[in-house]
Order: structure tokens, then sequence, then C-alpha cells
């Protein structure tokens, strides 16, 4: 046994309770010209990224079979023995679950119908495992591919933008969206010391559409202020201002901006009916996956998009079911699972029959699991675990099966299931996003402001992580 080993052992033996001691170390997102932007300039800000050298492996695979990824993040970390590794416990797991067979995976039908309905489209993970157990720090990792207390971990964009960066070169000039975009966002990782272009464009869902994407005293005001603007200082912003890139990065952040505001294709992304609404459960979470998915129709440049889910973090009265007016209510499984399971089962659905399903990767997952077997005493909850669960549907990937195994109890991996023969890390994961995207996941680049080199999956010159294939065949 080998000391990471021994170290997984001890930590999966003494899971704990809730741990909030740890802070998320992090950059701090500039807000320049919030005001002049509408809240829009973050993704606006300058495109112009420090020289450097960028280096890929020769020959190293990819996938290719996504041009876009939707990831769930189920923040707070779901009980994996109650959801996509089911773990039936005489006497605890409520009989409500209605737990089936599909196609040889064991799945609570009567909790998630709406994803039964489609599990034919699902690969589940069943062999995952966290790295910590402390939310932030895990939820980082997750997000970012890599130790947050690292040196480079301090300065590591999200996964999203190192998308956004890598698909910049195939943007159309008439695509007007941010390349990442980030629904509910909470706790989430930026660009980190990449350009503030490729950072999330943090939203949330609105059935009339984005705020501050028309001008109060009316259209006509608002264009011939634009004009007197342009007139005024427009040649300090254009390209080759006296100013230089500062100058010119303000520019693009306005005409960033403009291009936003009264924009048709902006209306019809980013707003809703109550009858669509209803359609992906009508919450907050069922509104982003219902935007999420329009966004990915729209074709407007967005390649990577998150839909945060809250309240997971069930470490008591998980089975506590509240109904009020037939829905489930507080923070129970019940809960959190009715905002989950109707918007998947219609995101899954409408994304195949506008025929995105196969070029759009839907991602589904976690800081970290829960403990297994009995209820914690007193409390009727589940704490902090390491083992988890991953879930994917579209982009390739083939559906209708579970990869890996764990024993009879949930508490660890029995079977891998794929060609490394050990559990599936955060940064596996990492490696099968960009993969599947097209994106040589062992690129290393030479811009970041150590100069120690950045690499998109850590250790990917000591093939240490990889993508899981399997997936995929």
């Amino acid at each position: 046994m080998t000391e990471r080993q021994r170290l997984d052992l001890l930590q999966r033996r003494k899971p704990h309770a809730h741990a909030g001691f740890f802070s998320r170390p992090h950059m701090s997102r500039r807000q320049l010209f919030r005001s002049a932007a509408g809240g829009l300039g973050g993704y606006f800000l300058g495109r112009e990224l420090a020289g450097g050298e960028v280096v890929r492996a020769a020959g190293a695979p990819v996938r290719n079979t996504a041009r876009n990824v939707i990831f769930l993040f189920l923040q707070g970390a779901p009980s994996h023995v109650d959801t996509f590794d089911l773990k039936e416990v005489a006497g605890v797991t409520p009989t409500d679950f209605a737990p089936e067979t599909l196609n040889g995976v064991r799945f609570p039908v009567g909790l998630m119908p709406r994803t039964a309905a489609v599990l034919d489209k699902v690969a589940i993970v069943r062999s995952g495992l966290s790295w910590a157990l402390a939310h932030p720090l895990a939820q980082t990792w997750f997000q970012i591919g890599r130790n947050p207390t690292s040196a480079l971990g301090r300065l590591a964009p999200h996964i999203g933008s190192v998308v956004a960066i890598e698909k910049e070169p195939e943007r159309r000039p008439d695509q007007i969206f941010p390349a990442f975009i980030a629904f509910n966002p909470a706790n989430q990782p930026g660009s980190g010391y990449l350009p503030q272009q490729y950072a999330p464009f943090k939203t949330r869902p609105n059935a009339s559409g984005l705020a501050s994407t028309e001008h109060g005293p009316g259209r006509d005001h608002f264009d011939a202020r634009w004009e007197l603007l342009g007139r005024l200082d427009g040649s300090l912003r254009a390209e080759g201002s006296p100013y230089g890139a500062a100058a010119e990065s303000f520019g693009k952040l306005y005409e960033g901006a403009r291009d936003l505001m009264y924009n048709p294709l902006v209306s019809q992304a980013f707003s809703f009916s109550e009858e669509e609404s209803l359609r992906y459960g009508g919450t907050a979470f069922g509104d982003a996956c219902l935007l999420a998915k329009k966004v990915v129709a729209a074709d407007q440049g967005t390649r990577f998009i998150q839909v945060t889910s809250n309240g997971w973090d069930h470490h008591q009265g998980i089975y506590d079911r509240q109904e009020v007016n037939g829905q489930n209510v507080g923070n129970n499984l019940y809960a959190r699972c009715g905002e989950l399971d109707p918007a998947f089962g219609a995101l899954v659905e409408d994304l195949e029959a506008e025929g995105l399903l196969d070029e759009t990767l839907v991602v589904i997952g976690g800081e970290f699991g829960r403990t297994v077997g009995a209820l914690t005493a007193g409390r009727e909850g589940r704490d902090h675990y390491l083992q988890m669960f991953y879930a994917f549907a579209g982009g390739g990937v083939r559906g209708g099966r579970a990869i890996g195994s764990t024993d009879a109890t949930g508490a660890f991996t029995q079977d891998p299931g794929w060609s490394r023969f050990r559990d599936v890390r955060p940064e596996d994961i990492e490696a099968t996003i960009y993969s599947a995207l097209g994106i040589d996941w062992t690129t290393v680049r030479h811009d970041d402001p150590l100069g120690r080199g950045f690499y998109y999956v850590p250790l990917s010159d000591e093939d240490v992580y990889a993508p899981v294939d399997e997936l995929f065949v």
C-alpha cells in the first residue's frame, strides 16, 4: 500500500461533520467598469494575453466529441448512496425511493423519475473519490482540477475559463455571448491568472431576461448618448490608443456591452415563459438549466455553462420530507432531488429533441459524497465522505450503464471500471472534459506569473491523471 493509499484509507475511516475552518484561497475579481457595462463588464475586459509559449505533448489523444459543456454542480455534496450509487439499507432507505434496476443500473426511480426516464442516455462513474472533506477546499478543487492550496492552485483558472481561452480562435465575428457563463454562482473560482475576458459571466435566471440590457429613458436616448461618447473619446479607446492596452480594453468593454443591449438574440436566449419554467421544475435551478439549453441553442459563442445547485449538505434530516402545495420544501434530499430531477430530465430530453445532445456534454457532480449505512444518531443525516459519483450524458458519452462499482455499502471502490485501475479523481474529470472538447489536456502554458508553467491537468507530463475514455466506448 502506497503512502497516498494509506492516507486515503485513514480519511475514509474518519468521516466528519461540517468543517468550516477552511477559507478558500482565491484571487479577488476586479469589478472595474461595472456601472458602465451594466454588470456585464467582467467578460469584456481586455482580450490581450501576456506573451508566453504554449506547449502541447505530441500526439496526446483527445476524443473531440463535444462542442459545449453544461456542468451541473451540486454544491454541498450529495449522498451518493441515496442517488446515483444507490445502496439500500433495510429499515433506513425510504420505501418511496421505489428502486428499480434499469439496464443493470440500480436507481431510485421514485425519488428521481424524470432522470430515470433518460437513464439510457446517462453514464454513471461510481468509482469517484475526492481529495478533501472541507467544503470550500473540495469545491474549488473540483472546479479548477487541482489543489487550491498549491502555489499555482492559488492562480489557477476555473476549468470553464481554460475552455474559453482554448475556444477563442473558433469564435465567429457575429458571436456575442460570453464564452463561459455561470448561472446561480456560489463559491465560484474565476479566471485566475488568465485575462478577465475568460472569467465566468455570472448571472441568475429572470423570466424577463438579462438585467441592464435596456436604457431606462429609452433606446433613442441611449443611441444619442452612445454617439456622443464616440465623438468625445472614441479614438482614445480604439486600437492603437495613445493610452495603450488598458484604454483599448476599456473600448472593447464598451463595445461588447453595447452588443448585448437591445439585441433580440439576447432577449430570446435569456428569457422564458411560465410554461417553459414549469417543464424544468419551476425553480431557480430548473430555470438556469432551461437557459443553459437556450444559450447552447443560440450558438453565440458560449462553450462552457455551469449551473450551481445549493443545499446538498445534509448532516441532519436528510429524509425529512416536507410538502407545501404538492412541492417538496426544506433542506432535505427530497427537496434537492425535486429540483435536480425535472431540470436534468427536461434538459437531456430537449437537447436531444433539438439535435444538440450529441454535441453537448452534460456533467453532474458535487465536491464529495456522504457517509454510508445507518444515518447519524440523533441527527438522522449523513456526514462528509470521500467516496462519490460523477454522471455524464451527451457529447459522445455511451449511456445506460455504470462505470466502476463500490462495495455493498458504498464505502469503497470495489472495481474502478477504467484503464487506470484506481479511483477517479477530479483531475481525471478535468482531463475528460478537455478531451471531449478536443482540447489537448497535456497542454502547458508558460505565461503564468510565477514562471513555473501552468499545466491544464496537473502532472500530465508524469502520466498521473487521464481522461476516462471508457465513457465514450
